[in-house]
């Protein structure tokens, strides 16, 4: 017999009764019943109820032996009795009579438990993240991301893609994050950077004449935490592919993902095909270039209206409305709840307005509007009676959007305007090339080596911020999955759209040198796009924090609180790397 199992504690079932079998596992449950004692073990398959009689030599052993105890036992496999069966457990017909144990890890003092599984602050559960995998919820989230990274190699290999990996050396890129830079020992004073995305390289191999490429791609950028992004390093399905336009990206990405999530989340829906929306129609209907298309509800821009009222709170701001079908009889805490939402998102407060049976409106505000003018907002609202308006206004569009965008979103909730149990896909498309920063200046607004619409003749003859590329989003339920687009293959497009965003053509070539002499040897038209693995993992899971997909993720403060990184480096260590650090403003000057 093997020397630590013959069975794993997931697999046994009625047809091992009788049968003489080794297991291996943790101590998960104890239960003392006077003359039994009944354990539960657990390994990475599953669970098993172990029995020991008081006469059997394990039980005084078994007895003292705390919780998350690692033990091997020999034992025979017994049909449970009929009124003793554990549905809940996969192994519930049957239980093990333990006739020898042995001692494989110990135990000590445990700083939470595994089960039951009590709460603990998520600094304690990093800190021993070890431990917190033993537990169900996430230890079945990193089992999924492994299946899921499996099916998504299965898929792409099947449709011709080739897996290659791309260097984690590399120089910088501006994908719109900072770089994580490691300092060369050969090289005095010069910098690797870890890559944000394998973007140039990916576009190389296009150029080097592989048609189809993927690749489950570790990124860095050392950008701030959130639900949805782990700061430091993440992992994406990056892919590329050559003569293709996008709409040939969007069906192969469109099969892989729908496949993949109707997979691996079969209780839920998967709407297709994912539709397309302009990244202008998606700030005004939406306010956000990444909706979240389960609540219908959509914003309109009411402007021109207030714009000749009396409300001179909204006399020359942007204002925007959210039309809400049944909700006039909602109790006036209803609507002040909601305007407390909308404060705590950065709003000043929150208009509403009822309309009743008849027609007529009521609320705050209604007094600051003529009757055309009531009118002119119900038709252009397409507000009927019964139904409730939310509006807000404020100087610069783009912080009224920022307000009204997750008020849609949770409004839609509290009112049952929310589509459960359901992935609601889409593209957000056309986005625009450039857009002018809080110093005035023209930048790029998305990936910098997408193809402009209309090509040099476009970057030539139109303003700058009304040209718009050949890029995309894919969204899901208000997530961004990722950024794509068809690449610029051209070096004298290149050249004119980087010129634009401020880059003469000495820094384009120092940056972008290995690129630009790949574009003038025969590059072919190509794109791609690069779903990010965590955040699928996270909506398939249904997980809130992305944290909770990630088998040992970086805090809020981008720190490892288990192996204590980032942590100080010897002096000579630095030294190797021609480096000395600045401490409070004083110079180290060890060398």
């Amino acid at each position: 017999m093997h020397r630590y199992r013959s069975h794993t504690c997931g697999e046994l079932s009625t047809e091992h009764v009788g049968s003489h079998v080794r297991l291996s596992g943790w101590l998960h449950n104890r239960r003392d019943h006077g003359g039994l004692l009944f354990i539960d073990l657990r390994d990475h398959y599953g669970i098993v109820q172990l029995v020991v009689r008081a006469e059997s030599a394990a039980s005084s052993i078994l007895a003292r032996m705390p919780k998350e105890t690692v033990v091997r036992i020999d034992g025979v496999v017994l049909r449970r009795a009929s009124d003793n069966v554990n549905t809940d457990m996969a192994t519930g017909e049957v239980e093990v009579e333990v006739a020898e144990v042995e001692l494989l890890g110990p135990c000590g003092e445990l700083p939470f438990t595994v089960f039951p599984e009590e709460h603990v602050s998520e600094e304690k559960r990093l800190t021993h993240r070890f431990l917190d995998l033993r537990r169900q919820r996430p230890h079945h989230n990193i089992v999924l991301r492994s299946k899921v990274i499996a099916s998504l190699r299965q898929r792409l290999t099947a449709l011709g893609f080739n897996e290659f990996q791309t260097p984690i050396l590399t120089s910088s890129s501006p994908e719109g994050a900072r770089d994580f830079l490691v300092p060369s020992r050969l090289h005095s004073g010069k910098f690797f950077a870890l890559p944000q995305a394998p973007q140039q390289f990916k576009q190389l191999l296009m150029i080097s004449g592989f048609d189809r490429y993927f690749q489950i791609a570790p990124c860095f950028r050392d950008e701030d935490s959130r639900a949805d992004r782990s700061p430091g390093e993440f992992y994406q399905l990056d892919l590329e592919m050559s003569f293709v336009e996008q709409e040939d990206v969007f069906s192969v990405v469109e099969q892989v993902l729908s496949d993949v999530f109707i997979e691996f989340a079969s209780d839920r829906t998967v709407v297709t095909p994912f539709p397309h929306i302009t990244y202008k129609d998606a700030l005004a209907s939406y306010g956000t270039d990444k909706p979240d298309l389960r609540v219908p509800l959509q914003l309109v821009d009411v402007s021109e209206i207030f714009a000749s009222s009396s409300f001179r709170a909204f006399v020359d701001k942007h204002v925007v409305a959210l039309s809400v079908p049944d909700c006039a009889d909602r109790p006036r805490s209803f609507f002040d709840q909601a305007e407390g939402f909308a404060v705590s998102h950065g709003a000043k407060g929150l208009a509403w307005l009822k309309v009743a049976n008849g027609g007529q409106i009521s609320g705050p505000i209604a007094k600051f509007l003529n009757a055309e003018q009531a009118q002119r907002l119900l038709t252009m609202t397409k507000t009927i009676p019964g139904g409730a308006l939310f509006l807000n206004a404020a100087e610069r569009e783009r912080d009224v959007l920022d307000v009204m965008a997750p008020l849609r979103v949770e409004i839609g909730k509290r009112t049952g305007n929310f589509e459960e149990g359901t992935f609601r896909f889409c593209w957000v498309v056309d986005f625009p090339m450039y857009e002018r920063n809080d110093d005035g200046q023209i930048e790029f607004s998305h990936n910098p080596f997408s193809m402009p619409q209309g090509g040099l003749e476009a970057l030539n003859d139109q303003n700058p911020l009304d040209v718009l590329a050949w890029q995309y989003d894919i969204v899901c339920n208000g997530v961004e999955l990722s950024s794509g687009a068809i690449r610029n293959h051209r070096p004298e497009i290149m050249y004119r759209a980087f010129e634009i965003a401020g880059y003469p053509p000495e820094e384009v070539q120092s940056k972008f040198g290995g690129m630009l002499r790949a574009l003038q040897l025969g590059a072919p038209p190509h794109g791609g796009i690069a779903p990010g693995i965590d955040r699928i993992v996270m909506l398939i899971s249904g997980e809130p924090n992305i944290r909770e997909t990630i088998a040992f993720p970086l805090n809020q403060n981008a720190q490892d609180l288990m192996m204590g990184a980032p942590n100080e480096v010897p002096a000579k260590v630095l030294a190797d790397v021609h480096i000395r650090t600045l401490l409070s403003g004083r110079s180290d000057d060890r060398r």
